[in-house]
């Protein structure tokens, strides 16, 4: 059986056990995960959005398991929305993948841009973390991940804030 759809049931059941099982598949799985780099132009500069992790509060992308039913796309937009609070175009912009290796398991990561044409006030991990928005050069500064960093680059190229049209 594919884990994606184990992990995906293990993680929508509701019963008092679903996060130590899900902590149990977690530790015994590869995955593939997608994460999202949200970003906006303002004042003719690129700003990313940066959100807290739940456990160490450092800062990161919005990023998660790709579900059996979504595409790694769609996961990083469902992601950007749940721990984010952010909506954005749907214009599928894959800056690359990595492989991050964690204890005895690695996850296959595929990394994305998105612009941001929404944000929200409430949304569902919302009293879980912070979110705040950064620019390129502070961004850098606040990620530890030099993978991540790499992206950042990428974007940074992609973007050009002068030639810009904005989504409307």
């Amino acid at each position: 059986m594919d884990p994606a759809i184990i992990f995906s049931s293990i993680r929508n059941s509701n019963t008092a056990n679903s996060r130590l099982l899900e902590d149990i598949y977690k530790s015994e799985f590869d995955f593939n995960q997608s994460c999202v780099i949200p970003y906006r132009i303002s004042n003719g500069s690129v700003e990313l959005l940066l959100i807290t992790s739940i456990k160490k509060q450092k800062w990161i992308f919005p990023k998660g398991f790709i579900e059996f039913n979504l595409s790694a796309f769609e996961s990083a937009k469902k992601e950007a929305y749940e721990e984010a609070g952010v909506i954005g175009e749907n214009e599928t912009v894959e800056l690359g993948s990595f492989e991050l290796k964690k204890k005895n398991r690695s996850s296959h990561i595929k990394i994305f841009s998105m612009e941001v044409t929404k944000e929200l006030k409430d949304y569902p991990e919302k009293n879980l973390r912070k979110r705040k928005w950064f620019t390129i050069k502070d961004a850098l500064e606040n990620i530890e991940n030099s993978d991540i960093k790499n992206f950042v680059h990428k974007l940074e190229v992609k973007v050009k804030p002068a030639n810009h049209n904005p989504a409307q």
